[in-house]
């Protein structure tokens, strides 16, 4: 084989190494993009779960620094709060095919507004810590949809949650919403189980007596009992559907556990290892890694038949 002849085999490899460049089909393209979208769906909701509870644990934070400078002072805040609970007739109604309920009481007397009671820079008025569902949560005024998607809400209407005998608050929260968890392990809560609310430093922790679910015509057991207090929390349910409320009711036990103290005391838990990122960045990388095969493969077997023809002049 003289120089001449080798001529077209140097031109066929050359061409050959350039076949090897990333050039992927239309399907593979396709296939990808499906992918992607499919690892970004199954990963949402854990990513955004993560997200709101890393948000929720830094505005609790915020709240705790807020109550040691607060003007008026922790202690005069509760003492006006202690007021209107005094002043306030107490009530609940439940509308259907809603998230919420709604407050129904009234206070008598010259009393503060709702609003100004227990106010802080941060909008918080309490926190509430349920252990065996791992909720830990700011408790903001009032429930309109703004404010159940940044925590629970109180319900204007009931006792404020800072106790006293013969009151009753109300906490609320959204349930099965796709970013974050709030109240949608609520079902899971039996009686002996115990959640904490704390208010401007004051630390009571109730134990839960009564769970159960009811018509929103059924308010008989969301009326302040005298010399007992009690807090109860209510969510929706069934999920999506929102015919019903799940009512966990607690008594409050004293004194207030040692624990249950500490932890009220202590910062926010930080939140979990993002385990979703690392799912989610592996999979990216596979998918990354099968585009840029596939593209490489199919892009080298659509020149093997011009190898062919070059080797076979080669040959002449």
């Amino acid at each position: 084989m003289n120089l001449d002849d080798r001529q077209p085999l140097r031109r066929e490899r050359h061409r050959t190494r350039r076949g090897r460049r990333w050039k992927p089909n239309g399907l593979l393209i396709v296939t990808t993009l499906v992918a992607v979208i499919g690892a970004t769906t199954l990963t949402y909701s854990s990513a955004a779960s993560w997200v709101s509870s890393l948000n929720q644990s830094q505005v609790v934070k915020g709240y705790q620094l807020s109550v040691e400078h607060t003007e008026p002072s922790a202690a005069e805040q509760l003492a006006a709060a202690d007021r209107y609970n005094e002043s306030l007739a107490s009530g609940v109604e439940l509308e259907a095919n809603t998230r919420k309920p709604i407050g129904a009481g009234t206070a008598t007397g010259t009393v503060p507004s709702y609003a100004s009671l227990l106010s802080t820079p941060t909008g918080i008025m309490s926190r509430i810590q349920i252990p065996k569902i791992g909720v830990d949560l700011p408790v903001y005024h009032g429930t309109s949809d703004a404010t159940l998607l940044r925590g629970a809400g109180h319900l204007e209407g009931t006792s404020l949650p800072v106790g006293g005998k013969g009151t009753l608050s109300v906490i609320t929260g959204h349930r099965g919403l796709a970013e974050a968890t709030m109240f949608t392990d609520l079902d899971r809560i039996q009686p002996g189980d115990t959640f904490t609310v704390t208010t401007f430093g004051r630390v009571l922790t109730y134990r839960v007596f009564d769970t159960r679910v009811v018509e929103p015509s059924d308010t008989a057991s969301l009326h302040p009992q005298q010399d007992r207090d009690l807090v109860t929390l209510i969510t929706c349910t069934p999920l999506g559907i929102n015919s019903h409320r799940i009512l966990v009711t607690g008594e409050r036990v004293r004194p207030t556990p040692d624990a249950d103290v500490k932890a009220a005391e202590a910062p926010p838990v930080t939140v979990a290892f993002p385990w979703w990122l690392v799912f989610y960045g592996t999979g990216l990388a596979l998918i990354g890694l099968y585009l840029w095969w596939g593209g490489r493969v199919r892009d080298a077997d659509r020149r093997q038949p011009q190898r062919r023809r070059g080797l076979a002049a080669a040959a002449r």
